[in-house]
């Protein structure tokens, strides 16, 4: 190995490292595996949330038998903004409407395990967002009787 290659060897464990001090384990897990990204073709129920940081979130939501069995997400902002999708999103799976209230900014970050102190925002854009899906839900519900 020459020197370059040990120099950025070395560079990445170090940014790993404070990445992993900084997410907690599971949050440092999901920033390397992420789960649940990306858009829904045809979801029964969408939110999309601007944070008071300016990034923005989508929560995707698909329901059978009035649970959700499919859930995605996308987000333009930070990886403590993915990590809250990806954790927000599979909070949702196989809840009813009524269960998907519970999911809190305190709920997700609980979940995670812990994010930076300045991107605990990022939880609670995410549960938002969950909540904006449930409502556009719960709306097309609605508007179909």
């Amino acid at each position: 190995m020459n020197k370059l290659d040990a120099f950025l060897d070395n560079l990445q464990n170090e940014i790993f490292e404070e990445a992993r001090q900084a997410l907690g384990e599971k949050g440092f897990h999901r920033w390397r595996n992420p789960k649940f990204g990306g858009r829904m073709e045809n979801p029964d129920g969408h939110g999309r949330v601007t944070g008071e940081c300016g990034d923005t979130m989508e929560i995707f939501l698909k329901f059978e038998d009035n649970r959700v069995s499919h859930a995605s997400y996308v987000t333009n902002g930070c990886a403590s903004s993915a990590i809250s999708g990806s954790f927000a999103a599979e909070l949702t799976l196989g809840k009813d409407p009524d269960e998907l209230t519970d999911i809190t900014d305190e709920k997700v970050l609980e979940t995670i395990g812990r994010l930076p102190e300045k991107d605990q925002h990022c939880a609670g854009l995410a549960a938002r967002t969950v909540q904006e899906a449930l409502n556009d839900y719960m709306i097309r519900q609605r508007d179909c009787k």
